[in-house]
């Protein structure tokens, strides 16, 4: 079954209450704290459930001295302006993706390399470990703050209105969105793709009018933006694992209280290792019912599509870019692209 909103909070509810009633503290704040949180992601994804199910959890065990309001689907505006927005502390926190943060701070991209990481084993270990801890590192420098955990958004898949995509030359002048990320970017044109970066709050109307062929998210994405609507084909790439960083407005963070803080964190923790379950767990799911709804997929092997990126030197610009110290970190775990 696939997640919703109602059967999400209807079978959490009774355990939060049972377990964070008696461990409610005894704050003396002078008003309620009241932070706003903005993603991307449609209200029916994982991402917006796992985060309204921790705000719910931090209002109790806050006994409501910080609530947190989550938006999604972009109301607070597409991920480049919430970037903006929560630098300036006109926005409280924002989960970002990787590979927008990138524009700001490059290192926040390097895990979503083209073809590096072939299991979620491999990516888990890479963010929980050294990869996650030397990222984490350099948002810090830029003047945000962050939270430990990374929320996950899967691996990503192609999809397309006119072809599947089985080989690396069938990407040859194929028209797809990006996000505005300069490594996938990067990743596209190598292939020789024709690659039109947008927000994804603009990406449907993309697809409906035939401005671009075709796009690349997780299944999660690909069944909750309704994309099926407007694309017939999936091709089970894999090409790039990401997900989100959930960052503070340092200036704003830096102003509640320690004791708060410590709740905050522990269940905004949380609900990103209930995602990276969620995620995992519902692959088989989603791509049954993208079938039921009429997409057509196909498998892909991912070594062709390395291979060819190492021949144009891709992997090789990268690398310089992202410099040796933070290549060396990357390939530790990513051993197919050392």
């Amino acid at each position: 079954m696939i997640i919703t909103r109602r059967t999400f909070l209807k079978t959490h509810a009774a355990a939060v209450g049972a377990s964070y009633v008696a461990l409610a503290p005894s704050l003396a704040l002078a008003a309620p704290i009241s932070f706003k949180i903005g993603h991307d992601q449609a209200a029916t994804h994982p991402v917006h459930l796992r985060l309204v199910e921790a705000a719910e959890r931090i209002k109790l065990q806050t006994n409501g001295q910080f609530l947190l309001q989550v938006f999604a689907n972009s109301q607070l505006g597409g991920d480049t302006d919430m970037l903006t927005q929560t630098r300036s502390g006109a926005l409280e926190m924002v989960l970002m993706p990787d590979i927008i943060l990138g524009t700001l701070v490059p290192l926040a991209s390097i895990n979503a390399m083209g073809f590096a990481f072939d299991n979620e084993i491999d990516v888990h270990a890479a963010m929980d470990g050294d990869l996650g801890a030397h990222i984490r590192d350099r948002i810090v420098g830029s003047g945000l703050s962050v939270m430990k955990k990374f929320w996950e958004n899967g691996f990503r898949q192609i999809t397309s209105s006119t072809k599947p995509i089985n080989h690396p030359e069938d990407l040859r002048g194929f028209k797809i969105r990006v996000p505005v990320a300069p490594l996938w970017v990067s990743m596209f044109k190598a292939f020789g793709c024709g690659p039109t970066a947008m927000n994804m709050n603009e990406l449907y109307s993309a697809l409906q009018t035939k401005v671009v062929e075709g796009q690349e998210n997780p299944f999660s994405i690909i069944e909750s933006a309704k994309f099926y609507e407007v694309q017939k084909y999936c091709s089970v790439t894999n090409h790039v694992w990401n997900g989100f960083w959930l960052l503070m407005n340092s200036r704003r963070w830096s102003a509640v209280p320690a004791t708060v803080q410590d709740i905050v964190q522990e269940h905004l923790n949380r609900s990103a290792m209930d995602l990276r379950d969620d995620v995992v767990k519902q692959k088989d799911v989603l791509r049954k019912s993208l079938v039921e709804r009429g997409m057509v997929f196909n498998e892909t092997y991912p070594k062709p599509f390395r291979d060819a990126l190492q021949a144009v030197g891709f992997y090789a610009e990268w690398r310089r870019k992202f410099g040796e110290e933070s290549w060396a970190v990357l390939t530790k775990y990513a051993k197919a692209i050392a």
